[in-house]
């Protein structure tokens, strides 16, 4: 995974080091939301207490924060991309050789897709980033 990231994603990053104690590198932006992905075992350190870290994270940037497994391979892909649209859902996903089709109602879809086409652009990255494969909205 190969990516270059900004100043302000540094900070973003810091800052989740120096609340939770886990230092990550995988962190992207989805729906105005910061989504912080960390190893499947450190999930319950980096929520903190009832939650006290992430509130904590969104209360100084003033922003959603949500903390997700990092997936371990393409059979991960269905929980990772649920966890992330939550609450918006899809019908399923198939990997396929080189892309990854989301299959997912009428209003659903509209959702996913977003306006001017934003939140499929954003998964596209996150597919592209985290599973080395094309998305595409059915």
């Amino acid at each position: 995974m190969i990516k270059t990231i900004s100043m302000q994603d540094i900070r973003y990053l810091n800052l989740f080091n120096k609340i939770t104690n886990i230092n990550t590198r995988y962190f992207f932006k989805y729906n105005e939301m910061l989504v912080f992905a960390v190893p499947k075992n450190l999930v319950k350190k980096a929520l903190g207490k009832d939650a006290e870290n992430i509130r904590e994270i969104g209360k100084t940037l003033r922003k959603k924060i949500r903390i997700v497994p990092i997936p371990e391979g393409t059979e991960d892909a269905k929980d990772f991309f649920g966890k992330i649209v939550d609450p918006t859902s899809f019908k399923d996903l198939e990997v396929k050789n080189d892309e990854i089709i989301i299959t997912a109602g009428n209003m659903n879809k509209a959702a996913l897709i977003g306006r001017n086409k934003r939140r499929l652009i954003e998964l596209q990255k996150i597919s592209k980033d985290f599973f080395e494969r094309d998305l595409r909205i059915v």
